[in-house]
């Protein structure tokens, strides 16, 4: 990869599956399970990284050592939001048991 290719990194979807098993199959990995990100240059996936367990997988072929860097940077600030951020049903249950003034 060049680097004046333009990296996007966003989430795995539905549609990305057959993308996916073709880098899979280059990085002689098996297939991603689970919710994963991508990156992509000149609209192609040129690497992945599963959120749960697994190794990131990428082009061989590509020099994609940068955007491996990327998806772990994007998946640590993923992972620091959810622990950072309660959910809706926490906060909510929060406000319902404070003691009520007066």
């Amino acid at each position: 990869m060049s680097h004046s290719k333009e990296i996007i990194v966003r989430s795995a979807t539905r549609a990305d599956e057959q993308a996916l098993s073709r880098l899979a199959a280059l990085d002689s990995a098996g297939p991603l399970t689970g919710s994963a990100l991508v990156a992509e240059a000149d609209a192609r996936i040129v690497a992945a990284l599963p959120l749960g367990a697994g190794r990131p997988i990428a082009d061989p072929f590509e020099r994609s050592a940068e955007a491996v860097a990327l998806l772990r940077l994007r998946a640590e600030q993923v992972s620091r939001r959810r622990v950072a951020r309660p959910r809706l049903r926490d906060r909510v249950l929060g406000v319902l048991r404070a003691p009520l003034p007066g």
